[in-house]
């Protein structure tokens, strides 16, 4: 896809709320913010709002007030462009492969963007190589291991070749190597990336870091100073 210039994601006075079965709450609260690192952590306890801010990045979720832009696209009012510019990959890879095999996978995150049946074979064929899956392109999907099904979750959203990946908490679900594996390619991607995570060592090797707490985004810098002033602040909280 070229050279790809890193954007910029502006959250302007944003507050999210939603009801649940015990009332009205609020995961952001007023959070005001820009970032433009190529790789940006995004760390904090559950419930804190870093998975509310990562769905915003994409439009799963609107601000209930306040504004989000991602390199200039409001996530409301341009959701469409938005989409083919931000790709996200959940952290459960079942949640989101919904074709029968691998090969059906790649191709079905192609699909409506005009390309020929050929083209697309020849797309899906390249990345599996690409990616040491060649061999299991008629493998139910479902049927792959855990590293391998998230694999070919981060590939099936690469495919489709977005500006922006986000990646909620992808390795949580995987073992020590596997979990390593995904890390090291989300990190040497050309594309930027937000990585939402509880993996302090992901965290420290990315070039930035913003730390939510109760809503807030209350830290944003060098890895290694936001990271401290959570273990510090934060996780030290009686």
């Amino acid at each position: 896809m070229g050279s790809i210039v890193d954007g910029e994601i502006v959250l302007d006075d944003v507050t999210v709320r939603h009801d649940t079965a015990a009332g009205e709450v609020t995961a952001l609260d007023r959070v005001s913010l820009r970032a433009s690192a190529h790789n940006l952590a995004v760390i904090g306890l559950n419930g804190s709002g870093k998975s509310t801010f990562a769905r915003l990045l994409n439009g799963l979720r609107t601000p209930s007030s306040g504004h989000v832009t991602i390199d200039g696209l409001d996530t409301v009012k341009q959701v469409k462009q938005l989409r083919r510019r931000v790709g996200f990959v959940f952290t459960n890879p079942d949640a989101q492969i919904v074709m029968p095999t691998v090969s059906e996978d790649l191709a079905f995150s192609l699909r409506g963007r005009g390309l020929s049946k050929a083209q697309i074979a020849e797309r899906v064929a390249q990345v599996l190589a690409e990616n040491g899956l060649s061999d299991r392109a008629d493998v139910p999907a479902h049927d792959l291991s855990g590293g391998q099904k998230q694999m070919l979750a981060i590939q099936a959203v690469l495919v489709a070749e977005p500006r922006l990946i986000v990646a909620d908490e992808p390795t949580t679900l995987l073992d020590a190597r596997n979990a390593r594996r995904i890390a090291d390619l989300l990190l040497e991607l050309p594309q930027q990336c937000v990585i939402v995570t509880h993996d302090l060592e992901l965290a420290a090797r990315c070039d930035e870091a913003i730390l939510f707490d109760e809503g807030r985004a209350v830290a944003q810098g060098a890895p290694e100073s936001v990271i401290e002033r959570y273990r510090s602040e934060i996780v030290a909280r009686p």
